[in-house]
């Protein structure tokens, strides 16, 4: 259990009170850069350009940052690529990994499947920290309708994957997915990581998300921005309700009616920058050219972020 200074800190209640004094170069460095921008290679997917040239588009476009997706990862890896040509291609291509979208099923209540999911992302978290990725996405895979695993034992089951994640230097996030029974919303999220017991937890959220698990935007604030890392950034028309949007359905960030740059107000760090993910699944984007959308991804968010 957390101690209450602990959970205050989750909360961002004590936040302003807990920042020691900095010099002023230091903050003017930090309010320089409210945000990085990423490409999370969804965006890219269903162009099939293998891990590689998935890479050499975001550094083409004009990023500095990516989500990789594991699958492609493992298909680079069997195809005869080597931890270490990774990571010198992305030092080449002036990238940083930011985190890993991964899916191993750690939250299930089958014992057998979670002790070998535990197994299956121990090395995946050694791989991603000979490449240097920072993160781990710790989804709810196998949870999607199940609403027999308590909040509690969510928590528990976490704090696992986070210590495994922590004695790498690979933090898991746990992602809010809004279509599932459980961790659809931001406060179930963050009573997970809180109740977790361990003050290095992070969350993972998403725009479409947000909408689609229904999250009082009110609530926000509530959150302290540096448990918050990573914002995957999409939007979506105004023409579908909750009940029928799909992840098909997320669009260019600014094209819709999600409230961004009110979200971007609340989440944005106040000791180290907001990682913005373009995050998109559309199938019409998927026939595009990819570099095309790739910096239509990157001019969109730089749009969305002015005046923030």
């Amino acid at each position: 259990m957390l101690n209450r200074r602990k959970a205050i800190q989750l909360m961002g209640i004590s936040a302003s009170a807990a920042v020691l004094p900095k010099t002023a170069s230091s903050e003017i460095k930090k309010a320089s850069l409210p945000f990085i921008f990423s490409l999370n290679m969804a965006t890219i997917r269903g162009h099939n350009l293998g891990f590689i040239r998935e890479l050499e588009v975001a550094a083409k476009a004009g990023y500095h940052a990516v989500e990789i997706w594991i699958d492609s990862f493992n298909a680079y890896l069997a195809d005869g690529g080597t931890l270490r040509e990774a990571k010198n291609r992305l030092n080449d291509l002036g990238l940083q990994v930011e985190n890993c979208i991964s899916f191993n099923k750690w939250i299930v209540d089958d014992e057998a499947i979670r002790k070998d999911a535990l197994e299956h992302m121990k090395k995946e978290l050694d791989q991603l920290a000979e490449i240097g990725c920072k993160r781990i996405a710790a989804t709810g895979m196998g949870l999607t309708n199940d609403t027999t695993i308590s909040l509690d034992t969510i928590a528990e089951r976490y704090r696992t994957v986070l210590e495994l994640g922590l004695s790498r230097n690979v933090i898991p996030l746990l992602e809010m997915w809004g279509f599932q029974k459980q961790l659809s919303t931001v406060s179930e999220v963050l009573y997970s990581a809180m109740q977790s017991g361990n003050s290095k937890a992070c969350i993972l959220l998403d725009i479409f998300h947000l909408y689609k698990g229904n999250t009082p935007l009110d609530t926000l604030p509530f959150i302290n921005p540096q448990i918050n890392p990573i914002l995957h950034m999409n939007d979506y028309p105004s023409t579908l309700s909750r009940a029928v949007i799909t992840d098909a359905d997320r669009i260019y960030p600014g094209d819709g009616v999600a409230p961004i740059k009110r979200i971007l107000k609340i989440l944005k760090g106040h000791d180290e920058p907001l990682v913005l993910s373009a995050e998109l699944f559309n199938a019409i984007y998927y026939t595009q050219d990819a570099l095309t959308v790739a910096k239509t991804a990157l001019a969109k968010m730089k749009r969305v972020v002015e005046g923030v």
